[in-house]
């Protein structure tokens, strides 16, 4: 298995990359995150991978975070899913719309996805249903502050490193992201430290437990 690739970006193809490492150069298909965000040619890369060994094919797929691959793994293992499509629903789809369309039912989110049709996003808006509470559970998929409050919150590393602190005293990480985003609610986060907002986020925890 191959989980994570750090080498010097040597070429940039058509959706791939092509990262020498040690003198072997991996050929990669990315996301679009990674697409965004590659550093110069000859520069390092570092890729979170997940790999495929089929009959005809060895395949790597890469991706900015861990966070990322684990939704793309957590895809693949939908009904019907292979790795194609599931880089597809990661390029197109952040984890806060994935949340959306299937809270909401929202076949057209899903359709705006290149080889998704109607039949293809209904049936994986049933499946998701079913999945989604446990990957946000998990952290696979964040909780975003508008999906619990109404409320629009910039993630920072302020508001991450809050989030963790909080898990760190033994809260879970849903609870943790809706604390911190109730503690942000109108609130001017210039200057303000991770601890500070962490006060703020354990008091929201005494107002509405």
């Amino acid at each position: 298995m191959i989980g994570r690739l750090t080498g010097q970006l040597v070429a940039i193809t058509d959706g791939f990359v092509l990262v020498d490492v040690g003198g072997v150069a991996y050929e990669v298909e990315v996301s679009s995150g990674v697409l965004q965000a590659l550093p110069q040619l000859n520069e390092t890369l570092v890729l979170h991978t997940h790999f495929v060994v089929r009959e005809d094919a060895q395949l790597l797929y890469g991706f900015p975070s861990q966070t990322e691959r684990d939704l793309f793994r957590a895809f693949i293992k939908l009904n019907g899913v292979g790795p194609k499509l599931g880089l597809a629903l990661i390029s197109a789809l952040s984890p806060a719309d994935l949340v959306t369309a299937v809270r909401n039912n929202d076949v057209s989110m899903l359709t705006r996805v290149p080889g998704v049709g109607k039949k293809t996003a209904e049936r994986l808006l049933l499946e998701l249903k079913s999945r989604v509470d446990s990957l946000t559970e998990s952290g696979v998929v964040p909780v975003t502050v508008a999906e619990v409050e109404g409320v629009t919150v910039h993630r920072n590393g302020v508001v991450e490193e809050a989030e963790s602190a909080l898990v760190a005293l033994g809260y879970r990480l849903p609870e943790a992201q809706r604390a911190v985003g109730l503690a942000c609610n109108g609130r001017d986060l210039a200057g303000l430290t991770a601890e500070e907002l962490v006060r703020l986020a354990l008091r929201s925890f005494v107002t509405t437990g």
